[in-house]
C-alpha cells in the first residue's frame, strides 16, 4: 500500500470514527504527510515498512530543522496515532512509534486580558453599520460563554435561545448549553433581528455569523477581525482567538465560580485542563502581592 493510501485510510478513521475536529484533522494529516515525504527522500521505506530507528531519525531531523518542542511533540503524537490505527487494522505487525518520547517542555500558562482590557476590546466595534453590530455580537458571545472560536463559527441561528439566554454549542460529537449575560443577549438580539437578514446571501443560510459575502465566517476572517480591534484598542497583550476563552475562565475563578461549573461550560473532558486557570489566578495574585506589599 502506498503512503497516500495509508494516509487516506487514516483520514477516514479520524473523520468517521474519532470525529476529529477540522483543526485536529488538518494537524494530523499535515504531520503524517510530512513523515511520508521524509521517508521517501531519506529512506527506502514507506509508512507501512518504516522501522523504529527510521522514525527516531525523523524526529532528530525535525529538531535539526529548528522545529519547536511543541511541534515535535505533536508530530510524535500524530505518528503514534497513525501506527496504532495501522496496527489495529493489521496493516503493520508492530508499532514502530511506540518508543518515541517527546521532550518535556515548560508548561506555559495562557495569556489573559485584565477586566479593563476586556471592556476596552468589547467597546471597539461601533454599532453604526452591519459589520459593527456583527462584530460586537461575536466578541460579547465569546467572552460571555468561553466557547472556542471554531465552536462559535459553527453555530447556526437555531442554536441560540434569546428568551432563555443560552446558546447550544457542539464539539467532537458532544453538546453543551452555556448561559449568557444580559449585554451579550442584547448584542446577539440586535444582530439577529436587525442586521443578519440583510447580510446573508440566501434566506435559508443556517450560519449564525456570516462574512460580508453572506456566507459562514471563517476562522481566518475572525483572526483578522480580532487583531484589528486589538490594534484599535491599543492593547499590548497579544490577543489570539482563544484569549477571550482563557480570560472568561480566569475571571470566573477570580470571582469565586465553582471550578466544576467552569469545566462544564468550557467543555473540558478532564478537570486538569480547567485547573490550569486556577494556577494562573494564583500566579497573578502572587505577582500582585510581590509588586504591592511594602516588605515583599
Amino acid at each position: 500500500m502506498t503512503n497516500a493510501e495509508s494516509i487516506a485510510l487514516f483520514e477516514l478513521y479520524l473523520k468517521d470514527e474519532k470525529k476529529a475536529s477540522a483543526n485536529t484533522l488538518a494537524s494530523y494529516l499535515r504531520d503524517v504527510r510530512q513523515l511520508g515525504d521524509f521517508l521517501d527522500s531519506h529512506t527506502d521505506s514507506d509508512i507501512e515498512t518504516a522501522t523504529a530507528e527510521e522514525l527516531e531519525n525523523y524526529v532528530v531531523w525535525l529538531r535539526g530543522q529548528g522545529k519547536s518542542i511543541a511541534t515535535v511533540s505533536r508530530s510524535i503524537a500524530s505518528m503514534k496515532n497513525l501506527y496504532a490505527f495501522l496496527l489495529r487494522r493489521g496493516l503493520v505487525e508492530e508499532n514502530p512509534a511506540r518508543g518515541l518520547t517527546p521532550e518535556k517542555s515548560e508548561h506555559k500558562l495562557p495569556q489573559i486580558l485584565t477586566s479593563k482590557e476586556v471592556d476596552l476590546l468589547l467597546a471597539q466595534p461601533e454599532c453604526v453599520d452591519s459589520k459593527g453590530f456583527r462584530d460586537k455580537a461575536m466578541l460579547e458571545l465569546l467572552y460571555a460563554t468561553g466557547m472556542r472560536v471554531t465552536e462559535m463559527l459553527d453555530l447556526d441561528v437555531t442554536d441560540v435561545n434569546l428568551v432563555a439566554g443560552v446558546v447550544r454549542c457542539r464539539s467532537r460529537g458532544k453538546e453543551r448549553v452555556v448561559p449568557m449575560y444580559a449585554a451579550a443577549i442584547r448584542a446577539l438580539s440586535e444582530y439577529i433581528m436587525q442586521v443578519r437578514p440583510s447580510l446573508v446571501a440566501l434566506p435559508d443560510e443556517p450560519a449564525l455569523f456570516v462574512n460580508l459575502s453572506g456566507e459562514r465566517m471563517s476562522r481566518q476572517g475572525f483572526w483578522k477581525l480580532i487583531k484589528f480591534y486589538q490594534k484599535k484598542a491599543g492593547i499590548k497583550t497579544d490577543i489570539t482567538p482563544h484569549t477571550l476563552r482563557h480570560s472568561f475562565a480566569a475571571h470566573l475563578l477570580e470571582n469565586g465560580a465553582d471550578i466544576h461549573a467552569i469545566q462544564e461550560m468550557l467543555g473540558h473532558a478532564d478537570i486538569s485542563s480547567t485547573q490550569l486557570y486556577a494556577q494562573l489566578v494564583k500566579k497573578q495574585l502572587k505577582d500582585e502581592y510581590n509588586k504591592a506589599h511594602p516588605r515583599a
